[in-house]
């Protein structure tokens, strides 16, 4: 009798928040373009918590309906509201998972250290790792353990954290605070992709602002990594 076929391996399913900015959505489809790219083999579907559509649990009842399982990699840094109750939701049935956020993890660290090369940053200048917020406590954590990171790959000036909303400080008074310190001030963009967020960074009275994480290659290894970790825990 001849072999049954291997089984298919689950749909990644990379769900973002959404944005209504153009440059926005390229930055992200970037990085589940990339997935695409190095895996040719796999089943690879975009998904929304907000803003654009399809939505996150649309798409994983479709992926189970045509490949029996899948696994949804949260394009988000952190691990708040969306995480832990819009993605948690979409996934609770049999044959679903959801990998963690894509942070912490020292690449996003190598990502941020060459931002501020590229934007110019140097030796004195005080960085304010700006992250978009959450009310969530664990994002928080997540945001600090990054810049503990920072602090380490970057160890010329000090690191400060704010936040666009959710948590304090704000970015604005974290610039401020960076700013009493007698120093130049430059905003690390702790954020994905272009668009409201980053806009308001752009405002937030630094001297310089990065640009955003995306599109960067290491973002597509990050992705894949979290797939494959939670590729086990389908059904369980």
């Amino acid at each position: 009798m001849p072999d049954a076929p291997a089984p298919r391996p689950p749909v990644l399913v990379g769900c973002s928040h959404g944005t209504d900015s153009v440059a926005g959505r390229a930055a992200i489809r970037s990085i589940v373009d990339g997935v695409r790219r190095a895996h040719p083999a796999l089943d690879v579907r975009e998904a929304f918590v907000d803003v654009q559509r399809p939505e996150v649990a649309d798409v994983v009842a479709g992926a189970l309906a045509d490949a029996g399982s899948a696994v949804v990699v949260p394009l988000l840094l952190s691990a708040g509201f969306h995480v832990h109750v819009d993605i948690a939701e979409a996934v609770a049935t049999a044959g679903a998972a959801a990998s963690g956020a894509l942070g912490p993890d020292p690449r996003l660290v190598a990502i941020l250290v060459d931002r501020l090369r590229a934007a110019g940053a140097g030796p004195g200048d005080a960085v304010v790792l700006a992250a978009a917020g959450s009310s969530d406590a664990r994002a928080a954590e997540a945001v600090e353990e990054v810049a503990a990171g920072l602090r380490s790959g970057w160890p010329h000036g000090p690191v400060l954290v704010g936040y666009g909303a959710g948590a304090q400080p704000s970015v604005p008074d974290a610039v401020a605070a960076a700013r009493a310190l007698g120093r130049r001030v430059v905003v690390a963009s702790y954020l994905l992709a272009p668009g409201f967020f980053h806009d308001r960074l752009l405002a937030a009275g630094a001297d310089l602002v990065t640009e955003p994480l995306a599109p960067d290659e290491r973002l597509v290894g990050i992705v894949v990594d979290r797939y494959r970790s939670a590729v086990a825990t389908v059904g369980s």
